[in-house]
């Protein structure tokens, strides 16, 4: 079974937002056997949305619309919509008292006449009721494919995505199963990955794809399959999924969807009922972000700084002057000096501390840009590694990032 996802909106052509729904809404059709054929993002332009529904029609079974459901004329996906299917708007009473009680719970203000137009739908959709907002969603098919419009807001679509959609495609389609399990590594290139496991790669049965994806420090390895029968294909992946993860075991920090290394650390910190703390100069909070963004860190993170100038290294860490004046900012001693007095100033167990020149000029420093010394202070000492990341900022900044978190827990499961 094929899907096409449409995203609606000149915001996403121009750059000015990023198309995260297409992702939601992959994931969610992917894990009930559904495959997502393409993904088309455009314009808020009628023939334009014509010649795209009429496209997608001719591909797949099933087409997913997000965007162009507002209560303004720059949204018309509802008109284009009814020209498509020959239809006209209706008035649905029910989306109406959405509208109204929404407006009367939650914005304590009375509806203009352009909020109440948003209960004008095609006469012929079945109504998604979207309890989050003024938008329902709608389903309509035409011959053997079923389209369905979406709110492009995200925390509205993730709804009708789940409640309403989801259990409707599941109903009215017999579907193969199709399962992905990919292993998290950390610290090896993907080439060195491969001459590792060729031998194993080479063996993997026909009905079993690997991808590599690599991003920035570190490779994910998805294995995937699809099939009748779901117990038997989730053992023949898992069976081959244990393989790799012996064959990686000391790179392998989890799987996704169950775990990442974040939440690995999280895992191993409250085991020790053990504290971390961050001070950041290069990374400037990226570590601390991903730390936060992972539910229960309040649990063992006590706090970070981030001492971006020189002298807040002093002030704020207590890091010597001196020190810095002899080996300069940028420089494993200072990364060790900044670890350490983290731990003091917070009171944590670990603290991890980075500094280098992110670029893209390196200004007075002596190293080249992109070099960046990252330090784990622990209950045991402190450690510090020297890395040059290239001389690409966002790059040079996901990179220490990912070997911090890499360096960190190697610490961490020493104890």
């Amino acid at each position: 079974m094929l899907a096409e996802i449409i995203t609606i909106g000149d915001e996403i052509l121009i750059g000015q937002i990023v198309d995260t729904n297409s992702v939601f809404i992959s994931k969610q059709l992917n894990s009930i056997g559904v495959q997502v054929y393409q993904i088309t993002s455009i314009q808020d332009e009628k023939e334009h949305i014509l010649q795209a529904l009429k496209d997608a029609q001719q591909r797949v079974d099933l087409v997913l619309v997000t965007g162009g459901l507002g209560p303004t004329k720059d949204d018309i996906t509802k008109e284009t919509f009814c020209t498509y299917f020959n239809d006209t708007l209706v008035e649905n009473q029910e989306v109406l008292e959405n509208i109204k009680h929404i407006f009367a719970t939650y914005v304590n203000l009375k509806p203009l006449p352009s909020n109440l137009t948003q209960a004008m739908v095609p006469a012929t959709a079945t109504i998604l009721n979207n309890i989050h907002g003024t938008a329902p969603g709608m389903w309509m098919e035409k011959q053997n494919t079923v389209f369905v419009s979406m709110p492009g807001v995200p925390y509205e679509m993730k709804y009708l995505m789940r409640n309403e959609v989801i259990p409707r495609v599941i109903k009215k389609y017999s579907r193969p199963h199709i399962y992905h399990k990919t292993l998290l590594t950390y610290g090896r290139g993907e080439s060195e990955i491969q001459e590792q496991i060729k031998t194993w790669e080479a063996a993997l049965p026909e009905t079993i794809k690997l991808a590599y994806l690599p991003s920035l420090g570190r490779v994910r390895l998805r294995l995937s399959s699809k099939g009748t029968d779901e117990q038997v294909l989730r053992r023949a992946v898992d069976q081959q999924m244990d393989a790799l993860h012996d064959l990686l075991q000391d790179i392998a920090v989890g799987y996704e969807d169950e775990a990442n290394i974040q939440q690995r650390i999280s895992e191993v910190l409250v085991q020790q009922k053990a504290f971390l703390s961050v001070a950041e100069s290069c990374t400037g909070g990226a570590i601390a972000q991903e730390i936060t963004a992972t539910a229960g860190a309040s649990a063992y993170f006590k706090g970070g700084v981030v001492p971006y100038e020189t002298r807040q290294k002093t002030s704020i860490l207590g890091v010597d002057a001196m020190l810095i004046k002899k080996h300069t900012v940028v420089s494993g001693e200072v990364a060790e000096a900044m670890a350490q007095q983290c731990t003091k100033l917070f009171g944590s167990d670990y603290a991890v501390a980075t500094t280098g020149i992110a670029g893209p000029t390196k200004g007075d420093a002596v190293d080249e840009v992109g070099t960046v010394y990252i330090a784990v202070a622990s209950p045991r000492g402190v450690i510090s590694e020297k890395f040059v990341f290239g001389n690409l900022r966002e790059r040079v900044i996901a990179k220490a990032t990912n070997k911090a978190f890499e360096m960190l827990l190697k610490e961490i499961l020493k104890n």
